[in-house]
């Protein structure tokens, strides 16, 4: 019998926080989403207002909040390096205090809580593919470390609460994700190419275009949290959750521009300060633990976010100034 839960999404209304309200509702859960729209976006949940189930909630995640939940996604802070470096304070409040009150909450009334941790936790990492059992190489007072020292504070938090109030916790460590409802400013690498392929415009390639990354589509990472908020209490993670095929920035490039039939060239520009040379998930883990891996191609998925970014380009150009 399904059991219709009371489910909140702090940062709901962001790229990841909407699929995942999508699919709360599609599962029959009353989805509380949480935003306060400094990066997320209503266009991204317009489409959900008027469900019966669906609740919008606007709110900063580093006051505390009084609500009655079973579960508690907490998903809430920029998480494009455009956005954290511009506003590097509130980064940081927004993870570690946000995690704070969030966990109070949970703690309050009982409920399950997720943590959108980030594969950045691993930093500029030493060694590849990252496993959960690596600690890190981790700059703590670089341009990026607002992001990646504040979602390592926020483990920390989660697990103490685990350990001090046996709290029922859930650790996620997301590697790029990309799909639909992107920000197309957000600076990106998948964003920035379709973006500048669309338009025609060179694609930046940082330094020789030969570090790699992994690509998850969204609606794989989407079906990991799911599977993790449900799995059984003794398991809170950390666990790697992202697509463990790796691409350099030049093969990324060079697929884009053919499947976006762009006449685009290459233009590179010099490697930004701590921009990590590999990252990688190993999701051994996540195979064991959750059953669970990554089913979209790259193609398949980069077809499917071209449209979106192509659609949303062509309202852009016809809208007023």
């Amino acid at each position: 019998m399904h059991i219709r839960k009371r489910v909140m999404v702090t940062g709901g209304a962001g790229f990841l926080g909407s699929h995942l309200c999508d699919r709360l509702l599609d599962d029959g859960h009353d989805v509380l989403c949480v935003d306060n729209f400094f990066t997320g976006t209503k266009d991204n949940i317009a489409h959900l207002m008027d469900h019966v189930h669906f609740e919008l909630m606007r709110h900063d995640v580093t006051f505390p909040l009084y609500v009655e939940v079973d579960q508690i996604y907490n998903l809430a802070c920029p998480a494009s390096p455009v956005h954290y470096q511009r506003h590097p304070v509130q980064t940081t409040k927004t993870s570690v205090h946000g995690a704070i009150h969030m966990l109070g909450l949970a703690r309050r009334v009982g409920a399950r809580i997720l943590q959108a941790s980030t594969s950045e936790v691993y930093g500029d990492p030493q060694v590849h593919p990252q496993s959960e059992d690596y600690w890190g190489h981790v700059n703590p007072t670089g341009p990026r470390s607002c992001y990646d020292e504040s979602k390592r504070c926020a483990e920390t938090l989660f697990f103490d609460y685990h350990r001090q109030h046996q709290l029922e916790i859930k650790v996620a460590r997301i590697f790029n994700t990309y799909g639909p409802r992107m920000d197309p400013e957000d600076g990106r690498v998948v964003s920035n190419f379709i973006v500048q392929a669309l338009t025609n415009q060179p694609i930046t390639i940082y330094g020789t275009g030969e570090q790699t990354r992994s690509f998850c589509f969204v609606d794989d990472l989407i079906e990991a949290f799911v599977r993790l908020m449900g799995s059984p209490p003794e398991f809170p993670g950390p666990v790697n959750l992202g697509n463990p095929g790796e691409f350099t920035m030049r093969e990324l490039a060079e697929l884009v521009i053919e499947l976006t039939g762009s006449r685009s060239p290459l233009e590179t520009h010099p490697l930004p300060e701590d921009d990590p040379r590999q990252r990688c998930p190993d999701i051994q883990l996540a195979r064991e633990r959750l059953g669970w891996e990554p089913r979209v191609p790259l193609a398949e998925g980069l077809k499917k976010t071209i449209a979106y970014f192509d659609e949303l380009l062509g309202q852009r150009s016809v809208s007023p100034s």
